[in-house]
């Protein structure tokens, strides 16, 4: 069931992807689940199979890589939906002998939600500082481009942004195309080129894509519409095209990560809960606290990180919020776990960054595995470290009764040695340990 101006499309990419371009540069399609991507790359797939039934000596020699960025925070929903997507397309592709590969990209550890925020105390994101999108999504698929543009000198990004989507959307799109040609620079990478087949298309449109042409890769497109039915505010539905009975109307919402605290209110998680997902209420009522607690100058410490005076004396959060924060994110996880015990919400490499992180902010008052364990009564990897590092601290204390500041002192840099092991590196220990002995050396002097 497809019109002549879906047949166009398609043509125009397989013309883009065999005969205007005769190079190999490697086409770079960002997925993310949601109804644009989804329709871009089922185009993409129609005008492959049709090439592969063309007469001539055609080959399909251009890679094309599917990369989805997961920030590590994402929908839980979406993130167990795009999964099995992406699974399915790797394994049809593969069967269809198609030039098309799955990559996945992450922030990289540092660059993590959690720990930034309970690591090093960022606030959370808000419209005035608005760090999470460099760090999670923007950096990840940009190393991966870059890489690509590194082996094979240039790439094409496929992006499935439309007109219709806003006005804003509209007039980006008119500033960068050029007049007669389909590709345009990219306004940050070097050697690297944006193409939008879909740019045309209106929301009806792509409803009616996913709801009337069967998926290339083989998975049911109702499963994508149904989340956007029960993920569609009450106050936010648009019109789709209805094919069957079965089709009602469908929102617009957009899917993101369920810690955003950009935006007011999530309203897709509301209506997912609202809908049927009552085991998410958890998640939504821990971004609220996320959102409210953020302004509170008692969990903020006066001073940035760089040591300098903060506006309105509003820096990183304090140790002891940070300690509460982590407590509470495992108190939501352990109970999303009796739902789903694969559920989780933050990883055992975080976890083991956040220690460290706080061990260089000379945070030694507060440990990650007390917080776990009181909370799923069991234990970390990094705990038999800490039994040794008691043991030392005992036997420390015993020796240094006369001088119990010394023996903290001495405690506290075998804690900074110990967080370089649990991370694999040393490098900077030499200047924390020179750092933590200065503030002590300024303290006695005071």
């Amino acid at each position: 069931m497809r019109n002549k101006r879906i047949e166009y499309i398609i043509d125009e990419i397989l013309d883009q992807y065999a005969y205007a371009d005769e190079s190999t540069r490697p086409w770079i399609i960002g997925f993310s689940g949601g109804k644009d991507s989804t329709v871009l790359l089922m185009l993409v797939w129609i005008a492959l199979e049709k090439l592969k039934e063309l007469p001539g000596p055609f080959q399909l020699r251009r890679p094309i890589y599917v990369v989805c960025n997961d920030t590590m925070v994402e929908n839980p929903i979406i993130a167990s939906y795009v999964d099995q997507v992406l699974e399915q397309i790797e394994k049809k592709a593969r069967e269809e002998d198609l030039p098309i590969f799955v990559r996945k990209t992450t922030p990289r550890l540092e660059d993590s939600f959690w720990v930034n925020v309970i690591g090093k105390g960022y606030p959370v994101p808000n419209t005035a500082f608005r760090w999470c999108t460099e760090k999670m999504k923007i950096k990840p698929t940009a190393r991966f481009i870059i890489e690509q543009v590194d082996e094979c000198g240039e790439a094409i990004i496929l992006i499935g942004t439309r007109k219709a989507e806003s006005a804003t959307r509209a007039r980006s799109i008119k500033k960068h195309e050029i007049h007669g040609k389909r590709l345009t620079n990219h306004t940050l990478l070097a050697n690297t080129y944006v193409y939008a087949p879909i740019k045309e298309l209106l929301l009806e449109e792509v409803w009616y894509i996913i709801n009337t042409i069967p998926s290339p890769w083989g998975f049911d497109n109702k499963i994508l519409f149904n989340i956007y039915v029960d993920a569609s505010a009450d106050d936010y539905e648009c019109p789709t095209v209805v094919t069957d009975k079965s089709h009602g109307s469908c929102g617009q919402s957009r899917f993101g990560c369920w810690t955003c605290t950009v935006v007011k209110d999530d309203k897709s998680m509301r209506s997912l809960i609202k809908n049927g997902r009552e085991w998410m209420q958890p998640l939504y009522d821990f971004r609220l606290r996320l959102d409210k607690e953020r302004n509170i100058i008692e969990n903020r410490f006066p001073l940035r990180r760089d040591g300098r005076r903060a506006v309105n004396d509003m820096g990183p959060y304090t140790f002891t919020y940070r300690a509460k924060m982590l407590e509470g994110l495992l108190n939501v996880q352990h109970e999303l776990q009796q739902h789903n015990p694969e559920m989780k919400l933050i990883t055992d490499q975080e976890l083991i960054a956040i220690q460290v992180n706080w061990y260089r902010d000379f945070n030694f008052a507060h440990q990650v595995s007390e917080i776990y364990n009181k909370i799923y009564n069991s234990s970390l990897d990094m705990e038999e470290g800490k039994i040794k590092n008691k043991l030392e601290a005992d036997l420390m204390r015993e020796i240094c009764q006369e001088n119990i500041e010394e023996g903290e002192l001495i405690e506290q840099l075998l804690m900074l040695q110990k967080s370089k092991s649990l991370m694999q590196r040393r490098r900077g220990l030499k200047t924390e340990i020179e750092s933590r002995l200065e503030e002590f050396v300024n303290k006695k002097k005071s």
